[in-house]
């Protein structure tokens, strides 16, 4: 469940628990042990870990469930107490699982916020087109609507040798692409006295690895040094996403963001014009506890009038244990869902508007590893993140960079076609 940390977290289980002679098996039926890696950023979200727990009791009364993730991690002392749930591992150990199913340890999530080291758990999965890589966890900010840095602990970030290793490691499995990922990657490097430029640049120099993507970033860990230097970088997909979530600056200060509308529109502007058609996704909460109707039409225009390509929003859910819980002035779901509404028809006028500037637009994309389950036709991302198709029968192009030119864009499908047939 939940993000791409969390996603390339599973990865690592799946791979810790094959590589010691366990098999993964497609239906609950057939298994002996149900790992679930939670996500906790909701209480739906707890919710829905609890109901897929259960349900996998209920199907196959025997076996052995394991709830990892960051529900584990925060509920940690209370969960044992279902009697669907048979072993409860945090977030850092749940990556050495096979010790706990090998021991019967069916109990540990040590306090997090004493960790003070990255748990560098190496990854060779290949299964995947694109790798990931998680080169940071944890997180420093205190938003008043999260509770993920009491799920993750401090920011710790990996050496720059492990990941340029790792890279490098892809690159030798084939991998052309890779994208750094963590619980906030803007923070790499802060407790070793460096930056993410600094990282950076050693991926430029020191991998083989063909292009990578970032994660989401704070507007102010965006600085003109890094933009000047992702400018000229042979490597780096120019796809940026925003963690944005309000365009209120009343709002933003309630949720305690450490930035404005006005700089973070500038910066937005100043990306658009400092490459060719960049990609410019972001994060929006609608419907924060004290959120008027005037807040949330200052923030309707100013991302209408915004140099954005999506934007992902959803309503403010309140997670319990923050400091949002308490804030007064809470906004109904009514008034929370009809507002992303609203956000979601601005975004979706703005990638149309995104998709109709690249048509005709020469790009290159990486052949996915398995065509579009729907259409059976090849698929790929472009640099700028734009999921193409090409019409083709060749078996022969399965995860090679190919050069395309987008040719339309009809019924929901951006088609390509290859320019070196």
């Amino acid at each position: 469940m939940g993000c791409r940390a969390n996603q390339f977290e599973s990865a690592i289980i799946e791979e810790n628990l094959t590589k010691n002679g366990l098999e993964k098996v497609s239906k609950i039926q057939d298994a002996e042990i149900f790992v679930l890696n939670s996500c906790s950023v909701t209480h739906k979200s707890d919710n829905e870990a609890l109901y897929l727990l259960r349900s996998a009791k209920h199907k196959k009364p025997n076996i052995i469930n394991i709830l990892t993730g960051c529900f584990a991690q925060i509920e940690k002392d209370k969960l044992l107490e279902y009697d669907f749930i048979d072993y409860v591992i945090g977030n850092d150990e749940k990556l050495n699982l096979y010790n706990y199913i090998k021991n019967h340890t069916n109990f540990c999530a040590r306090d997090l916020m004493t960790l003070n080291e990255f748990n560098s758990v190496e990854l060779t999965d290949t299964t995947k087109t694109r790798a990931s890589l998680k080169i940071q966890d944890g997180c420093d900010n205190r938003c008043t609507y999260c509770i993920i840095w009491k799920a993750r602990g401090k920011s710790r970030s990996a050496n720059i040798d492990f990941i340029i290793n790792q890279i490098n490691n892809f690159a030798q499995h084939n991998f052309h692409e890779v994208m750094l990922t963590g619980i906030h990657i803007g923070q790499w490097g802060k407790d070793l006295g460096l930056t993410l430029l600094d990282l950076l640049k050693e991926i430029e120099t020191r991998t083989t690895i063909k292009r990578y993507r970032l994660g989401s970033l704070n507007p102010t860990e965006i600085t003109p040094e890094m933009l000047e230097f992702l400018k000229t970088s042979e490597k780096f997909c120019p796809h940026f996403h925003l963690s944005l979530q309000s365009a209120n600056d009343k709002t933003l200060k309630s949720m305690n963001r450490f930035y404005n509308t006005k700089d973070y529109l500038e910066l937005i502007e100043t990306i658009n014009k400092t490459f060719d058609l960049p990609f410019l996704g972001s994060d929006i909460i609608t419907g924060f506890a004290g959120e008027t109707d005037e807040d949330f039409e200052i923030t309707r225009k100013n991302l209408e009038k915004s140099g954005l390509s999506q934007i992902h929003t959803f309503p403010y859910s309140i997670r319990k244990g923050t400091i949002g819980e308490s804030l007064p002035n809470q906004n109904s779901d009514e008034v929370k869902n009809k507002r992303a509404d609203i956000i979601k028809a601005i975004s979706k006028h703005k990638l149309e508007e995104f998709i109709n500037k690249n048509i005709g637009k020469t790009h290159e994309i990486i052949i996915e590893k398995h065509r579009d389950k729907h259409t059976q036709n090849l698929k790929g991302l472009t640099e700028n993140y734009l999921s193409t198709q090409i019409i083709s029968d060749r078996e022969d192009l399965y995860n090679t960079p190919q050069k395309v030119q987008i040719t339309e864009y009809k019924n929901g499908i951006i088609y390509a076609k290859l320019l070196n047939p």
